[in-house]
């Protein structure tokens, strides 16, 4: 099974405020919807909150939600209580792709421990404040860039410009 991390982030690391996007990026939206529908997406329980309630759970995928609550409910998707968990039942479940979608903890968290083998990262040309990052700083070793997915100019579709690009993992 292939771990990945797809995430939008503005070129001073902030991805989030509030537990909220901090931007309008809808073609940015439609390449996580089309990249992650069919696989299983793994959040954490506050990013899980965050998706407006009719959009949860996101439709066409697994959705795993790791909480430390042992009470926290979500109709119709799989709750587990430690990334190790939600990974194992990933794997349980013969999913081809585990989605990593947020919120910081669990990216950091991936990252830290190296589960993640790709990551999707919209570039965005913007610098918002923040209170949610993911460390940039952690491209520079391990990760190569293999190229641009694709470029927006900021219209009425997107608030900002950006690129996406995907990064592989290599072998130390």
């Amino acid at each position: 099974m292939r771990i990945s991390i797809i995430v939008a982030v503005a070129s001073n690391g902030v991805i989030g405020r509030d537990n909220d996007l901090v931007w309008r990026l809808r073609d940015d939206m439609k390449f996580f919807s089309e990249t992650t529908k069919g696989h299983a997406v793994l959040t954490g329980r506050r990013n899980y909150e965050s998706i407006p309630e009719r959009f949860r759970p996101l439709p066409n995928r697994t959705n795993i939600v790791i909480t430390r609550n042992a009470s926290f409910e979500a109709p119709g998707a799989v709750i587990e209580h430690s990334l190790e968990a939600g990974i194992e039942r990933a794997k349980q479940l013969k999913v081809q792709e585990l989605f990593i979608i947020g919120g910081g903890q669990i990216y950091a968290e991936c990252m830290a421990k190296g589960h993640v083998h790709r990551l999707l990262i919209t570039h965005v040309d913007a610098a918002p404040e923040g209170d949610t990052y993911f460390d940039l700083a952690a491209l520079t070793e391990g990760w190569k860039e293999m190229g641009d997915i694709g470029s927006y100019e900021a219209n009425d579709r997107n608030e900002h410009a950006f690129r996406m690009a995907e990064y592989q993992k290599v072998a130390p």
